[in-house]
């Protein structure tokens, strides 16, 4: 006798069809992404990665070396070096600059005022136009005889720098241009997360005498601290990849200040035809990435507030 409210034998196969159709349908759905990563991710890794054991000029096949672009890298290249300290000033420098900026300007939009949707338009809008172009507009503003920073610097009775010809400013400029593409995508993540934060804590906050210094120490940066990690882990990934600024507006000069990673690993690949150190080198990146997402991760621990489940698991 079957108990009270138990299911009714399958007759058939009719479940183990349906599941098995199921099951079917779901990887029809994820083939194309399966296919595209095996294809064009996966695929090229794995053969960047046989390439990078090879001395490989393109006219001529390729030669079997071992380890010995890796071992050329780490003990004679002095440009690897310049290329990383380029690259590492870059990141120390762009990055805080732009999560600090991104959260001020999303601050500042998250509050009701005539005009909001106009103001978010305009600082999202830099984030997705070319980079090329971009960069070109840029190289007319930083230009030390006719452009329009240096111009107004003059209102000032300030003498502006030669930026992007002079080595102590030029990477300090191509910071200035990130900065000024790069708060958008961001500013959006940060107004998502602040409108995520219940407005009863500030109300409680407000009621015992906090001011809003305090409401910002202890309700709004704690409670944004996933989303500030997040856009720190991807804000640190793309800067060790930037390429256009540097590619466009300075070639890597002047005397290599904006000798980024990227650009001489382009350099290495499609100027000197080494495709094989090129390889190589793309290898070494991706080891320090990985590297240096798990020690984000790790540290992460210490400062990034996940609130606790309301329904008691934990």
């Amino acid at each position: 006798m079957e108990g009270v409210g138990s299911r009714p034998p399958e007759r058939g196969g009719g479940f183990w069809t349906l599941r098995r159709r199921e099951e079917l349908e779901f990887y029809l759905c994820v083939s194309p992404w399966i296919v595209g990563f095996v294809l064009f991710t996966a695929g090229p890794m794995i053969a960047s990665l046989g390439i990078s054991l090879a001395d490989w000029k393109l006219i001529a096949p390729p030669f079997w070396v071992g380890l010995q672009n890796y071992r050329d890298i780490f003990t004679d290249d002095d440009l690897f070096v310049k290329a990383l300290v380029n690259t590492a000033y870059y990141t120390g420098a762009s990055v805080p600059l732009r999560l600090v900026v991104a959260f001020a300007v999303a601050s500042l939009l998250n509050v009701k005022i005539p005009g909001q949707p106009f103001f978010r338009t305009v600082f999202f809008l830099p984030s997705i136009l070319s980079g090329v172009a971009v960069a070109i507009v840029f190289i007319w503003i930083f230009d030390p005889n006719f452009g329009i920073l240096n111009q107004a610097l003059a209102l000032a009775r300030i003498r502006g720098p030669q930026w992007l010809t002079d080595p102590n400013w030029a990477m300090p400029a191509l910071i200035l241009q990130g900065l000024w593409g790069g708060i958008g995508g961001l500013m959006v993540i940060y107004l998502a997360g602040l409108q995520g934060i219940p407005q009863h804590l500030y109300e409680a906050a407000e009621v015992d005498g906090a001011d809003r210094w305090a409401r910002l120490r202890h309700i709004t940066v704690p409670l944004m601290s996933p989303v500030i990690f997040f856009t720190l882990v991807l804000g640190i990934v793309g800067s060790f990849q930037v390429f256009t600024s540097s590619f466009v507006m300075t070639r890597g000069g002047p005397n290599y200040a904006t000798f980024t990673y990227v650009l001489y690993l382009y350099a290495k690949a499609f100027e000197q035809f080494k495709m094989g150190y090129a390889a190589a080198l793309a290898w070494v990146l991706f080891l320090l990435i990985v590297a240096l997402t798990y020690l984000q991760f790790r540290l992460g621990r210490r400062w990034v507030y996940y609130e606790a489940p309301t329904d008691g698991r934990r």
